[in-house]
């Protein structure tokens, strides 16, 4: 059984969909293709201000477009501004407005099977997938797909946020610039979360935030050097942004400084943590709810059109009710307006608030599970503020001795659904104070968020961006851990160079070995029973004894998806370093191995991962 043949160079190997398998893009071979040694720090210094003015650009063009697809849908108008803070007028179309959204659907998903079937869903779990399983590379026709589309789906009232965009955008121009550059893998990946850290520092202004997402999110090697390359990108894309956008935070309200001395007591800030329980849960219930949606539309509905245009049907039907009821379109777009209505205390009655979140999260879940292309950010922020403002609320009924201040509930439940959902709490905290640079909830972000996170973990280990991979079998390490070993597991660590041979027939093959003949590995077999491991040089040299006194039989037995740390220490606790790899848990049979596990795997394996660290 001889290796499986890679994909044709230059290529990409569709392999599986979203739910199982992988994407490889093998880029093109030949001089560039040839790594060298690591760039100098003055250059990588330069390339890292040209990612970050194209970071800053790139989120400044992407507003505009989202803003010109926004007034031609809803308005019949051509324009490049529109406030994501203030809800949208009633449309002209009137009912007819339930419609657009199926028109953005189309226009999506054409773009997306057309240009690059990666654009799809949130971005940054492609980003990772690149980062782990494909050295860093990330088609560049992905900047144009991923602004079209995500574009389009904001544009027309889809249920998604505008980072997730950004960051695909910014990461696969970075890793373009360091593939033209011919730079080894991991400056590679160090271009590519400084554009992802430029993208959404310039999206929000939040320069500090951009660096946190890298480092947690994206970086594999996290020293001084990387992260000072990440911050001079952020810092040139945010003073970029800032001439389009200003200096304000991104929900600017002013009075968020007078409940500076709100949440500093005991009990009150105890309080924090039931709320963070809240926030856990409903994270939880976001991160499973959207793969549910997700599977759901995939199984009942083949045609990818048929799918988003009727998941897309439905937001529109729920956009034009929730007009009529509540004389806003609350659930279209990114949702800023109602945070900002939360946080200037505009919307103050628990059980509308509550309701915002469920319609919210039916929008969210119908938008990305049918298909469209966006990211989760924004929304979480949208959970996170109508969810911690109605507890807010309710605990001023039953507490109303104590200082409480339900907009700081809602600063604390948007740090703390950000945390929760996407892993990253150290981003979500300085993320949530850039936003709105409210210092005096700052205890109250941390305590809810880290209390949130923990509430997850214990629901569910993965984060809606991992959580995509490992359902392809893609394991990535998360937040701060930055070990590549993570993210191998037995299948990409075996070898696929073995044969199998009959316990019987071993003196006739060992008359007929020659030393660098044949496969790399020979199984021997009783039937249909594995027996153990032949060295095929051992048993030539020892060609005068009995074949089956030199047969390795103490083999480890694995599956196919056991982690690589899983698979070290069997091997260690087994002593031998001959692991066979199964496709049935504990299985012996030949029909079931699929690959050869010895030390030469495994050094072979760190060999590689050593490529991503500088």
């Amino acid at each position: 059984m001889s290796e499986d043949k890679q994909p044709a160079e230059g290529k990409r190997n569709d392999s599986g969909d979203e739910s199982g398998g992988g994407r490889r893009f093998t880029p093109p071979q030949g001089p560039l293709a040839q790594e060298r040694k690591p760039l100098g720090t003055l250059t990588m210094l330069l390339l890292s201000v040209l990612v970050g003015i194209v970071g800053g650009l790139g989120a400044i063009v992407f507003k505009a477009i989202i803003a010109f697809f926004h007034n031609l849908f809803f308005f019949g108008q051509l324009g490049l501004t529109y406030d994501p803070n203030a809800h949208i007028d009633p449309s002209p179309i009137g009912i007819f407005i339930i419609f657009v959204p199926v028109i953005g659907a189309v226009l999506v998903t054409w773009i997306i099977n057309t240009m690059a079937p990666e654009a799809r869903g949130h971005g940054v779990p492609e980003v990772l997938n690149a980062i782990y399983y494909e050295n860093g590379h990330i088609r560049p026709v992905v900047v144009l797909a991923k602004a079209l589309a995500s574009a389009i789906s904001l544009g027309t009232g889809g249920s998604v946020g505008r980072e997730g965009p950004i960051i695909q955008i910014g990461s696969a121009f970075g890793s373009t610039l360091g593939w033209l550059v011919n730079t080894p893998t991991s400056q590679r990946i160090l271009l590519i979360g400084a554009g992802a850290g430029a993208g959404i520092a310039a999206t929000f202004n939040a320069p500090i935030g951009g660096v946190a997402f890298a480092i947690e999110l994206l970086l594999v090697s996290i020293s001084a050097r990387t992260v000072s390359l990440v911050a001079i990108a952020t810092v040139t894309a945010t003073y970029i942004g800032r001439l389009y956008s200003g200096l304000d935070p991104s929900f600017p309200v002013a009075q968020i400084a007078h409940f500076e001395g709100h949440l500093t007591t005991l009990y009150a800030l105890v309080l924090c943590v039931p709320l963070g329980v809240i926030i856990g849960v409903a994270a939880a219930l976001f991160i499973h709810g959207l793969y549910w949606t997700e599977d759901l539309f995939t199984n009942h509905f083949k045609n990818d059109y048929v799918r988003h245009m009727a998941g897309m049907l439905i937001v529109g039907i729920l956009m034009y009710v929730i007009l009529r009821t509540v004389d806003h379109y609350y659930v279209a777009g990114v949702g800023y307006s109602t945070v900002m209505d939360v946080l200037e205390g505009v919307l103050s009655n628990p059980a509308l608030l509550l309701l915002l979140f469920v319609a919210k999260l039916l929008a969210t879940f119908l938008t990305l599970g049918s298909g469209a292309s966006g990211g989760i950010f924004s929304p979480s922020l949208f959970f996170g503020a109508t969810v911690g403002s109605a507890c807010g609320y309710v605990l001023l009924v039953f507490f109303p001795h104590i200082p409480i201040e339900p907009v700081v509930f809602a600063v604390a439940g948007m740090a703390g659904m950000v945390s929760a959902a996407t892993g990253a709490v150290m981003t979500a905290i300085t993320m949530i104070f850039e936003q709105t640079r409210d210092y005096g909830a700052m205890i109250p972000i941390i305590t809810t968020s880290a209390v949130a996170y923990v509430v997850r973990m214990y629901i569910t280990t993965e984060s809606i961006y991992t959580l995509k991979l490992t359902r392809r079998g893609n394991a990535v390490p998360q937040g701060l851990q930055a070990a590549v070993s993570a993210a191998h597991n037995a299948r990409t660590m075996m070898s696929k160079d073995f044969q199998l041979l009959e316990i019987d027939e071993i003196s006739q093959w060992q008359s007929e070995y020659r030393p660098g003949q044949g496969p790399r590995y020979t199984v021997i077999t009783r039937g249909e029973d594995v027996v153990g491991l032949a060295r095929a040089e051992l048993i030539y040299l020892l060609r005068d004894k009995d074949p089956s006194a030199v047969i390795d039989q103490n083999i480890f037995m694995v599956a196919a998806n056991t982690p690589w740390p899983v698979v070290v220490r069997g091997l260690r606790a087994k002593e031998t370093d001959v692991a066979f790899v199964s496709n049935a848990r504990r299985s012996r049979k030949t029909k079931d191995l699929v690959g050869i596990i010895t030390s030469r795997e495994v050094a072979e394996t760190a060999r590689r991962s050593s490529a991503f660290y500088e």
